[in-house]
């Protein structure tokens, strides 16, 4: 179902729209907004959800750049696609030591979860940039003002945006990923206790990643299912929403059982695991490309 109205819809209900807002169009997959139309003093506005919290529209909306907070400066966008790509990179070469250590290599357990641990860092501290983005993004009910407020959320509560929600969803899967790759240093003796501390952070991660892809995708796409592969937005959630399901696919098939296990159960899901990581590494990569559309900084 999608959000179609004259009126500036909001989960909560209707807003009427401000005077010099002509021909005001507010859609979305329900109960969101992530696309407004309208005239503002003759001049048509196109407002994207996920544009607006990054930063990425002021020139589009004649807003000056120059009183951009730092959270939606170029170098903010860049960045964080850069602690993104790390973080994959670092997954990639985990799931590359795995094969060989499975190829007979003389690798240790604890050099190659060293590996995917550090690799945790940096999506944890890219996935709280971009949190801390969505929580001081303005209201989605109102325009922008042209000088910010510079009061500073940590967190913010806005779960009227799927921005907000999907990134929360992503920090805290970020979380139980540091949980399910420190606990793995070196994993504990008996599989009851190994699914229980890391199987199940894994599991409760990649759920988190998976809800937070899709809330990425729909706010991108605005409506629930979409094909827009010549917007850059829409590629770099839709290619995060593969690779989330072949973590899902991986932490599945992780799971330590009670006997013996057939062998290629843990090869397909580090190759899974590895395809995932691939899939963030190229989104992480757009991201840096996209970050050239904010505002100066």
């Amino acid at each position: 179902m999608t959000v179609t109205t004259g009126k500036r819809a909001d989960a909560g209900g209707t807003i009427p729209p401000r005077p010099d807002h002509q021909h005001h169009l507010a859609t979305g997959p329900w109960p969101f907004v992530t696309l407004r139309r309208y005239r503002h003093r003759g001049r048509l506005i196109v407002w994207r959800a996920r544009q607006h919290r990054k930063g990425l529209e002021h020139h589009t909306r004649g807003l000056d750049p120059a009183h951009a907070p730092f959270w939606q400066t170029r170098r903010y966008n860049w960045i964080t696609g850069a602690v993104f790509a790390v973080g994959a990179f670092l997954f990639m070469a985990g799931c590359f030591l795995t094969l060989l250590q499975e190829l007979g290599i003389a690798l240790s357990a604890f050099q190659v979860n060293i590996v995917f641990f550090l690799g945790s860092i940096p999506f944890t501290t890219a996935g709280y940039l971009q949190h801390f983005q969505s929580a001081n993004a303005a209201p989605l009910d109102r325009k922008p003002p042209a000088h910010p407020e510079r009061h500073i959320r940590l967190i913010g509560w806005q779960p009227q945006s799927p921005g907000w929600l999907s990134t929360i969803a992503q920090f805290v899967g970020t979380v139980a990923f540091n949980f399910n790759t420190f606990d793995a240093l070196p994993a504990p003796t008996g599989w009851v206790l190994q699914d229980l501390v890391i199987w199940l952070p894994g599991m409760i991660g990649s759920v988190l990643f998976l809800v937070s892809a899709y809330l990425a995708y729909i706010e991108a796409g605005h409506a629930y299912l979409s094909w827009r592969p010549k917007d850059l937005d829409w590629q770099i959630t839709a290619i995060n929403l593969v690779g989330c399901i072949a973590f899902m696919i991986a932490s599945t098939m992780a799971w330590f059982p009670s006997g013996p296990e057939a062998g290629w159960i843990p090869l397909v899901s580090n190759l899974n695991l590895w395809f995932g990581a691939f899939c963030f590494f190229v989104g992480a990569l757009l991201l840096m490309r996209e970050s050239r559309q904010a505002a100066h900084g």
